[in-house]
């Protein structure tokens, strides 16, 4: 899925266009015990109630795609009989009305979700009727197509904090009740994904509102997918196959030379697309062998070579890859120190240099000759 067929269908997410038909869920305490359920048809909730519900059906399908929102396939053996994408397609036929496959669903999703509090699960089911759009992205009234899907979202209940309040029964300044309160999700999915604005059940959307700490297991054992690692974690996975396996030769001139080479493959990326006018780019892969290619030709030794093999598949997987537009920031190079942190343009990192003077270390920035340095907001020569 791209940015345009997630931002399709949480336009619709209004109460004006939304077409939800019905919304189920579960309220489940600390203990992992079933405290009670949710059924209703959706349209027929108050306006307040109903407005609440859609702010956390938007949130589902909110963030970064390839960090917040990951597009997941299901394994083949996943799509036989048994398997949890035939699971997903029962409950979606079924329009969330079988209480048997809700009661299975709501075990799948308890067994699968370390919670350290008290959680809410909800189910949605819509029916989409899919316009038929032009080239231009003009809408036609005609229907393409009818895309029936779930929206889940497991939203963390929190107590609300203490406080002082205005307690009117006894007309004087108290503690106020604390009450529990739905919080945004945590996680939830898309089922089936809505690919190139089509059905496409052998895949769906994931989303996590942490991608730093995303819930794996619902990845794995509700879902049934394999695990796939968000952008700010491959960010953490490349810098740690780096460190671990370069060891000393983990210097800041190697460090820079590998930076630049991949900078050089996304810079020719942009060139190209700007050439095609491609609206949505395939991004880089950075496999096991590219990544070794890559540091072989920054002078990294045979010797690392070989531990880089064991410790990427290790961090990433034999069957994973990495995208250089996650592991590598195009807008800027920074260089930290004990008590100074330095950011520049990408194509500007070839001039700084790490240089031993007089027995010390340094890192020399060159200036131009008109160059000023801006210091606590003044302009200063040097």
């Amino acid at each position: 899925m791209n940015k345009k067929e997630v931002l399709e269908l949480k336009k619709r997410m209004k109460k004006d266009s939304c077409t939800f038909t019905r919304m189920c869920g579960c309220y489940v305490d600390g203990e992992r015990n079933r405290v009670t359920y949710l059924n209703k048809t959706f349209l027929n909730l108050e306006d307040e109630e109903l407005f609440k519900y859609l702010e956390i059906a938007k949130k589902t399908l909110s963030g970064t795609l390839g960090d917040h929102l990951l597009e997941l396939e299901f394994p083949l053996e996943q799509e036989e009989a048994g398997g949890r994408q035939q699971f997903l397609l029962g409950l979606r036929e079924s329009k969330l009305k079988n209480e048997d496959l809700l009661e299975r669903f709501y075990d799948l999703v308890i067994e699968n979700y370390e919670a350290a509090g008290n959680y809410l699960i909800l189910i949605f089911h819509d029916a989409y009727d899919v316009p038929v759009k032009t080239k231009d992205n003009l809408k036609l009234d005609e229907s393409e197509e009818i895309y029936e899907y779930l929206l889940c979202a497991i939203c963390p209940v929190a107590l609300t904090k203490p406080g002082l309040g205005y307690l009117e029964d006894s007309n004087e300044i108290g503690p106020r009740v604390r009450d529990w309160v739905v919080n945004a999700p945590d996680a939830g999915f898309l089922f089936p994904a809505f690919t190139g604005r089509s059905t496409d059940i052998h895949s769906t959307l994931f989303y996590t509102r942490n991608p730093k700490l995303p819930p794996d297991a619902l990845m794995e054992g509700l879902l049934g997918c394999q695990k796939k690692l968000t952008a700010t974690e491959q960010k953490q996975v490349f810098r740690s196959v780096l460190e671990d396996s370069l060891g000393e030769e983990c210097s800041y001139e190697t460090i820079k030379e590998i930076h630049d080479k991949i900078q050089d493959k996304i810079q020719d990326k942009m060139a190209l697309e700007e050439e095609t006018e491609e609206e949505e780019p395939e991004p880089i892969e950075l496999s096991k062998e590219s990544i070794k290619s890559i540091l072989k030709d920054s002078g990294v030794s045979e010797e690392k070579l070989q531990i880089t093999d064991q410790v990427f598949e290790e961090r990433v997987g034999e069957s994973n890859h990495l995208y250089a537009e996650n592991v590598v920031d195009k807008r800027k190079f920074e260089v930290k120190t004990y008590d100074v942190v330095l950011h520049v343009k990408p194509e500007k990192a070839v001039k700084i240099k790490s240089q031993i003077i007089d027995g010390q270390k340094y890192l020399v920035i060159p200036m131009d000759e008109n160059e000023n340095v801006n210091v606590n907001g003044i302009q200063t020569t040097v």
